[in-house]
């Protein structure tokens, strides 16, 4: 019988349970946010929010809708809590990260409520093994307020032409300076390393770009320390939308597509380095 179609012990209420046929669609997006060891997952009617903070700099969410699972259920109006990302994805991949063709991780979380463990029941091939992690009190997260109507330019590109320009560009740099402009040249990555300064221009008529709006000139330089988590999103990834605001916070929101065809997104926020002053840009 499948995870989905069995119901929970008699008596026993849940928070929150959920159930995939495929643990793999969980596991590859939980790491393209793993660059912390935990993480503060939030659960409501409309899916599974993960969200990883380094040093109040940069924030990752990954989301995964209700829509992905073959069961999702809430009681509460919304469940939080935090968890080792670490031991979370060990577990989801403790058949391997690789299943033979034609087999896959079946997977069933279930969580009571604040103070229990985490529950996992995976299965693959008749094996079901069962995990439990513990649970932690939750911590307050950065609130980068990135409403559409505080968004100053906006482009959305496809994941190619940016994984193509962080092969391109020099890593040695210790930051990434992004310009937007309505006018030439449009959208522009500089770095700055031991070769020297390096820029890539994109023009808004190029074919990797899909959309542009962009409303006034901003430059702005990001350490690339921070960005660097965000290429295991790029690299699962279709599309991009980079959107920046009047202060010059950076969302790089990726749309990634899974084996099924469904999509999720992950989403990377990022403060600009205060350390530039506006007379060295």
């Amino acid at each position: 019988m499948p995870f989905s179609a069995q119901p929970p012990a008699s008596g026993e209420r849940y928070a929150l349970s959920a159930s995939l046929d495929n643990a793999r669609h969980l596991s590859s997006l939980l790491r393209a946010v793993h660059f912390q060891d935990h993480a503060t997952c939030l659960a409501t009617a409309s899916g599974l929010r993960v969200t990883v903070e380094d040093a109040k700099c940069i924030q990752a969410n990954a989301f995964i809708q209700a829509e992905i699972f073959q069961e999702f259920s809430v009681q509460e109006e919304s469940v939080i809590f935090r968890i080792s990302l670490s031991v979370l994805l060990d577990c989801l991949t403790i058949f391997g990260t690789s299943s033979l063709p034609g087999t896959s991780t079946a997977l069933r979380l279930c969580y009571r409520g604040y103070g229990y463990p985490l529950m996992l029941f995976l299965e693959e091939g008749g094996v079901v093994t069962v995990c439990k992690i513990n649970t932690q009190e939750p911590e307050e997260l950065l609130d980068f307020d990135f409403c559409s109507t505080k968004v100053v330019n906006k482009i959305i590109l496809q994941s190619e032409g940016l994984r193509e320009a962080f092969a391109e560009l020099d890593m040695t740099s210790e930051v990434l300076q992004i310009t937007m402009s309505p006018d030439k040249p449009y959208f522009r990555l500089s770095t700055f390393g031991n070769a020297g300064s390096a820029h890539l221009d994109y023009p808004r008529d190029s074919d990797l770009m899909e959309a542009f709006h962009c409303n006034q000139t901003q430059t702005n330089r990001y350490k690339i320390s921070l960005l660097k988590p965000s290429t295991k999103a790029l690299a699962l990834s279709c599309k991009v939308s980079i959107r920046t605001d009047a202060q010059g916070f950076l969302s790089l929101q990726y749309m990634i597509r899974n084996e099924d065809g469904q999509i999720c997104f992950v989403e990377y926020y990022c403060c600009p380095d205060e350390n530039i002053t506006e007379a060295e840009l």
